[in-house]
């Protein structure tokens, strides 16, 4: 018998994404992707339970850029990371993440549609070099509406809250912002203002996929051009799931390094 906290697949869609059980009302059950940023609903019999298995979230070759550092001579202030998410468990798994990067990131946990109302009080708090906006997304390919958005489940509310943060900071050189989630609308969050979204394929991304990018920005030189199709292909599903625009580093490199 399938219950509230187990893991399972689904057998309509080949058993390729792994879920947590989060609710179930009757035959139905509303299931939340382990590692995907993906909500879904699934009756019980299309269901199969399963082991988790061993979530390794160090396999993304991306804290190589943390150890090239000179400690002998440099010290370095990597840039300030605000991570604004709609689900509260990803959530922590980003913060885990930037612990063991070494960076500098405060995390707020915020309803999708509350997050435009918010995000202008903490960018006034904590003056972040990257701003992510994130949580959870879906692109309904068979609505018929005049409204891009309307197509789309929380893209419209990530494209408010982008502009709100744009309102703050103009420049994507002094403020890169980080958007969208699984199948987001890829091209209104660039335009809106987003420095790198998801999703220009429209498929699910990575729970992890933008504080992949917000890290390794933090660890790179305020002077280096980012080198773009390399920073995708961090990601999970590289350039399919995340894309964006060229920019730098955001952290300062100072010298001589107190030992005191």
């Amino acid at each position: 018998m399938i219950k509230i906290g187990d893991y399972v697949t689904r057998k309509s869609y080949d058993n390729d994404i792994i879920f947590e059980v989060i609710e179930i009302e009757g035959k139905e059950c509303m299931l939340k992707g382990v590692d995907i940023r993906l909500m879904a609903d699934a009756p019980i019999n299309d269901l199969v339970l399963c082991d988790r298995g061993s979530v390794r979230d160090d396999f993304f070759p991306l804290l190589d850029c943390a150890s090239n550092l000179d400690r002998n001579e440099f010290f370095y202030l990597p840039g300030k990371i605000l991570h604004v998410d709609g689900d509260k468990s990803y959530l922590s798994r980003c913060m885990d993440f930037y612990k063991k990067a070494n960076v500098l990131a405060y995390g707020k946990s915020i309803k999708e549609s509350e997050m435009y109302k918010e995000i202008p009080k903490y960018l006034k708090q904590y003056n972040p070099d990257i701003l992510i906006i994130t949580g959870h997304d879906a692109y309904f390919k068979k609505r018929d509406k005049e409204n891009n958005n309307s197509l789309y489940k929380n893209s419209e509310n990530f494209c408010k809250a982008v502009i709100e943060a744009r309102k703050y900071e103009k420049s994507s050189d002094k403020l890169i912002i980080i958007a969208g989630a699984c199948q987001s609308n890829y091209e209104e969050l660039i335009k809106c203002g987003a420095t790198f979204a998801s999703s220009p394929k429209k498929i699910n991304i990575h729970a992890l996929d933008p504080a992949i990018i917000a890290t390794t920005l933090s660890l790179l030189d305020r002077s280096e051009e980012v080198d773009l199709i390399s920073l995708l292909s961090k990601t999970k599903y590289g350039k399919d799931g995340m894309g964006g625009l060229k920019s730098k580093g955001t952290m300062y490199v100072g010298y001589p390094r107190n030992e005191v």
